[in-house]
């Protein structure tokens, strides 16, 4: 039993090593487009900003998650980030309005994206349009 618990925290070390890389990839992107170049202590301070307001997400997520549901939005992250971010987005609004009244398990976390695929299921049609004979060009 000791051993999963061990194993959780390394998890975590793991997937805070992971969101850390991805927070600096998407600030070095966002940073090359700048309008104005700030000195180095408005970046500097802009950056400490952004930590704390991601450390604040990540602890309220532990607040309203089960550890399992936790694994799973991690492993959703790494596939498809866009759609995590969305989720853990759905999630926190949710929370701040009392709408939790329990941690959120694996089971309502897999059902709650159940329920965004089918919402977001895009129909995809193909149509084809044939020719007739007297429009073809090599009569």
């Amino acid at each position: 039993r000791g051993e999963g618990l061990a194993r959780v925290a390394m998890g975590d070390a793991d997937l805070d090593a992971i969101r850390e890389r991805r927070m600096r990839e998407i600030m070095a992107a966002q940073g090359g487009g700048g309008a104005m170049p700030q000195s180095a202590e408005e970046q500097q301070a802009q950056e400490e900003q952004k930590a704390a307001a991601e450390q604040q997400r990540q602890a309220m997520l532990v607040r309203v998650l089960t550890p399992q549901a936790r694994e799973r939005l991690a492993r959703i992250a790494l596939v498809k980030p866009d759609k995590a971010r969305g989720i853990e987005d759905m999630l926190l609004t949710a929370a701040r309005r009392g709408q939790i009244g329990e941690k959120v398990s694996e089971e309502r976390l897999i059902g709650m994206l159940e329920q965004i695929s089918e919402t977001q299921e895009r129909k995809t049609s193909i149509t084809m349009k044939r020719r007739s004979v007297l429009d073809d060009d090599d009569w």
